[in-house]
Parts: structure tokens; C-alpha cells; sequence
């Protein structure tokens, strides 16, 4: 059942793009959704024809970062984007003073520790360097697994969003490289574990379940969420979108394509 996009899909590029027209009046039977590409644009490219017979017609926006898509939202370049947990978001609008809100959680991917050097958390030395998102929500998600695996302990009031400094007991004596979460993939060869989202991980060829050390577990906080400008979210262009994300389509595209627990949908 695998299908292919049969939407044009523009690809945004690393940097941040300069939104000189400002925001623009929403067509209410255009859905232009930003999305990292998969699993997101993956899995929006399986619901065009049946919004399509809805009367909508959904553009796909891809993003290459975690960044850009929320900047886009806020300046009403789009009207939804599907990319990121509620705990991102929330941080999102702490520090950049968007007003954004989900219109309804559609999946998660777990969370793991992935290594090309060991092939059990038990075989990683003392020492060891481990790869781990620079973005706050993330890395506090990375550091909690962690944790959860009994590698080190966190202080008790660190939070979702914990830092290393927050480590009050580290027994292996592991180092932590912050980096960008959308190149830890590439540089997993240069540490000796690394936390990765999976988003990330998928297009790598990286698969939770066969491939991770250790890997976050179903009652995950890190629910995947299509956000939208404060009040809209209750237009019904933006309930159509989310209830086509929750459709059997969807499932079965989802259960075929991430047969191994890559994507986990929530009701």
C-alpha cells in the first residue's frame, strides 16, 4: 500500500528564511503544513486524496530543522506544522513568544541510544562520550532516558528540561557531547553512544526497536502534535487535518510502512 507524494514538496533549506511578505490571508480550503520529512510529510503525503475529497487541498512544506517550522506558523506562512512534541512547543513559545497550541496529538517516536561501536549499554566504558541534543526540551528528554536506563542520576527537581549539570551521580564518569539533533546520525561514529530522535533516526536507517541500547518507553510524555496559531485551531480545515491523521489510512500506512514500533500512533 506504500504510496509515493503526490503533492511538490518545498524544500526548505538550513537557514532561516526571510518571510518578507509577512502573513498572508489563509485560504480556508488550502492546509499548507510544514513538516520535518519523515515520518511527518511521509505520513501527510498518505492523506491528500482523501482531504482532497474533502474539499481541501493540502501542501506539504518541508523543513530540514526544528527551528524554522515554528517561525513559519508564527508569521502565518502556514497553517499548521506536524514536527514536534508538546514539551517542544512549549518551550518554543517561552523563548520566542509565539502563541502556539496543539490541535491534537497524532504519534510518538520513541526515543533511544544508539551506538556503532557497542552492542549493549553493559559493553560502553567508563568515560564514554555520549551524543546528546543541544535543544533544551530534547536534551532533557535524552538525559531522563538515560537516567531511566540507570546510567546517571538526575537531580530531583531537573525536569523535562535537565541539563547536564543537573547530573548528581555519573558512576561511569561519561562525557556529554551536545549536539545539533539533526546531526547526531552523522556523527554517531565519532562518539560512542548517542540519544536520537526519531525523526532523525528513521532516514538514517536507525531502528528503535533492533538497533537501540536502550528505548523509551510507550507511556512517553512526547507526543507528536500538529500546532497551530492560538484560535485556529478549532477551524474546521485544521479538524479535517487532524482527523484524517487519525483515519485508517493512516493506521495502515503507518503499521506498513513502521512495522517495527518506529512510529507509535495515540489516540
Amino acid at each position: 500500500m506504500k504510496k509515493f507524494f503526490v503533492v511538490a514538496l518545498a524544500i526548505i533549506a538550513l537557514a532561516v528564511p526571510a518571510f518578507a511578505n509577512g502573513a498572508q490571508e489563509s485560504d480556508p480550503n488550502v492546509i499548507k503544513v510544514g513538516a520535518t520529512p519523515d515520518p511527518h510529510a511521509a505520513i501527510l503525503s498518505q492523506i491528500v486524496d482523501q482531504l482532497a475529497a474533502e474539499g481541501y487541498t493540502l501542501q506539504i512544506v518541508e523543513f530540514t530543522d526544528y527551528v524554522t517550522p515554528n517561525e513559519a506558523l508564527a508569521a502565518g506562512e502556514l497553517d499548521a506544522n506536524y514536527f514536534q512534541h508538546l514539551p517542544y512547543m512549549e518551550s518554543a513559545n517561552a523563548e520566542r513568544g509565539y502563541s502556539l497550541v496543539s490541535a491534537g496529538g497524532i504519534h510518538i517516536e520513541p526515543l533511544a541510544v544508539y551506538s556503532d561501536k557497542y552492542t549493549s549499554l553493559d559493553q560502553i566504558p567508563d568515560g564514554a562520550t555520549f551524543g546528546i541534543p543541544n535543544d533544551p526540551t530534547n536534551e532533557g528528554r535524552a538525559l531522563l532516558l538515560l537516567q531511566s536506563a540507570g546510567l546517571i542520576k538526575l537531580a530531583d527537581d531537573a525536569g523535562l528540561e535537565a541539563v547536564p549539570s543537573d547530573i548528581v551521580d555519573n558512576p561511569h564518569d561519561y562525557s556529554f557531547a551536545e549536539i545539533e539533533a539533526a546531526s547526531l546520525p552523522r556523527i554517531l561514529p565519532d562518539v560512542d553512544a548517542a540519544v536520537i530522535n526519531g525523526n532523525y533516526a528513521i532516514p538514517a536507517g536507525l531502528i528503535a526497536t533492533r538497533d537501540g541500547l536502550f528505548v523509551e518507553g510507550a507511556d512517553s510524555p512526547y507526543v507528536n502534535v500538529i500546532a497551530v496559531r492560538e484560535g485556529s485551531e478549532n477551524e474546521p480545515k485544521i479538524q479535517a487535518l487532524v482527523a484524517a491523521l487519525k483515519s485508517d489510512t493512516v493506521k495502515e500506512y503507518v503499521a506498513e510502512r513502521y512495522p517495527n514500533g518506529e512510529v507509535v500512533l495515540v489516540d
